[in-house]
């Protein structure tokens, strides 16, 4: 290190005073920054790993420059070292003494090695800084020394805090993750969701992949997964990039999902299968019944279409037994879907064979029905006194052997029900008149 002559005025001995208290606190400042630097944890696992693309080159760069920061720092200690004991020689300095501490402080006196061949590699941090030249030496002042190294500082310190935050983000969500996928993977496994069988087997092979080969990444090249306006440590700077990973866990979600949808099928897919088949049970007898009733309604009711009754669900019972030989096989992927399929055919053709019987036995309703309407004019005929009325007698008897023979011509007995029922009102109509003659005799 070399002093340069005195330029400029002098400081006073106040002024000088006050110029070492400050370089003095900024050198406390800058040591406690590099000790701090030292002992980092981003630092230090920066030296350990093995470290690829972005973060390789500017952890190479910022090595150099955290290299060149101590060499700096040294100079800066000495240069202020020397300043300190000139100042101690006495209280009073001379005016020499203060022209040459003048000089030590604010001169361009201190010449050290350029920099520029020890940050060649550093071109991403380093651009901008100034002094950096093609030069083997330069002058620098204490200040300029010391704003080099702050600019140094902070960029160094950009790539070990960004390292330290993507490290500290990432690897452990990743691995939160993984550890939620093997769980996924185990339960989808044991309901038979696997790759090449089921697209969420599938699913889940690709994310296994993608956090592997996402975690390898984080580990080796954290920077690159740095986001925000500037590769900056600062407030504002940016913030780990998380994009892959949310991704991977909204698909881990969405196959978890799926497969809790498939362990629900072989939690409860025993009595669903029987739910399903006490419906076509029910539908088979239903059908049954209405064939039984055909065959009735072809016998007792004549001149009437009586519509035909469908066989058995054949298909629905070959895709229950399909049901059934996937649950023994712990198929459940495949039963999920044709077990929701099945409960719904099935009361659809329960739903169809009720129809088909109210369809078939409608005759015999109507039947029914008129027998029910003659039995009620017959009361009424005894209520009136009128049992014994020939007319009556003889229309009740004509419809009674129409509606309770075999075949039934329904319309021909309805012809004769309705005759009766207009005979009694004849009659009903000639007794009331009667009493009314009486009564207009009488008065």
């Amino acid at each position: 290190m070399a002093v340069a002559e005195p330029t400029g005025p002098a400081l006073t001995r106040e002024e000088a005073d006050r110029a070492l208290a400050r370089l003095g606190a900024e050198h406390e400042a800058v040591e406690s920054s590099l000790l701090a630097l030292q002992d980092h944890a981003g630092r230090r696992l920066l030296e350990g790993a093995e470290l690829t693309g972005e973060t390789r080159s500017r952890w190479a760069a910022a090595e150099a420059l955290i290299g060149q920061l101590w060499a700096y720092f040294d100079a800066y200690t000495a240069a202020l070292t020397t300043a300190r004991e000139l100042r101690a020689r006495r209280r009073w300095p001379t005016q020499g003494e203060l022209s040459e501490l003048t000089e030590l402080l604010r001169g361009s006196g201190i010449t050290l090695a350029s920099p520029s061949t020890a940050a060649s590699g550093a071109a991403g941090l380093t651009a901008g800084v100034p002094g950096l030249t093609a030069r083997l030496s330069e002058r620098l002042s204490l200040q300029e020394l010391l704003d080099r190294m702050n600019g140094w500082y902070a960029q160094a310190l950009d790539v070990v805090v960004i390292a330290d935050t993507v490290w500290s983000a990432l690897p452990a969500r990743i691995d939160l993750l993984a550890a939620e996928l093997r769980r996924t993977r185990s339960l989808a496994h044991s309901v038979g969701v696997r790759p090449g069988e089921h697209p969420s087997g599938d699913d889940l092979e690709q994310i296994t992949r993608e956090l592997a080969a996402l975690r390898a990444e984080v580990i080796g090249d954290p920077l690159a997964f740095w986001s925000g306006a500037s590769p900056s440590s600062a407030p504002g700077g940016g913030r780990p990039d998380t994009t892959r990973y949310d991704r991977a866990a909204r698909a881990l979600e969405d196959v978890r999902r799926e497969v809790e949808a498939v362990l629900d099928v072989r939690q409860d897919a025993e009595q669903r299968l029987m739910r399903v088949r006490d419906v076509l049970s029910r539908a088979d007898r239903t059908l049954n019944e209405a064939r039984q009733a055909r065959v009735e309604v072809l016998s007792k009711i004549a001149a009437s279409v009586v519509p035909a009754v469908s066989g058995p669900p054949t298909a629905l019972y070959e895709q229950l037994s399909a049901a059934a030989d996937h649950r023994r096989h712990a198929r459940w992927h495949r039963l999920s879907p044709l077990l929701e399929g099945l409960e719904q055919r099935a009361e659809e053709e329960l739903l169809r064979a009720r129809e088909s019987l109210t369809a078939v036995t409608a005759p015999l309703a109507v039947r029914a029905e008129l027998r029910g309407r003659l039995d009620a004019y017959k009361a009424k005929t005894a209520r009136h006194g009128l049992a014994e009325d020939s007319l009556l007698v003889e229309r009740y008897d004509a419809a009674r052997r129409m509606l309770w023979s075999a075949p039934c011509d329904l319309v021909a007995a309805e012809g004769a029900v309705l005759r009766y029922q207009q005979a009694l009102a004849e009659a009903l109509a000639a007794g009331a008149g009667e009493r009314a003659t009486g009564r207009r005799g009488e008065s």
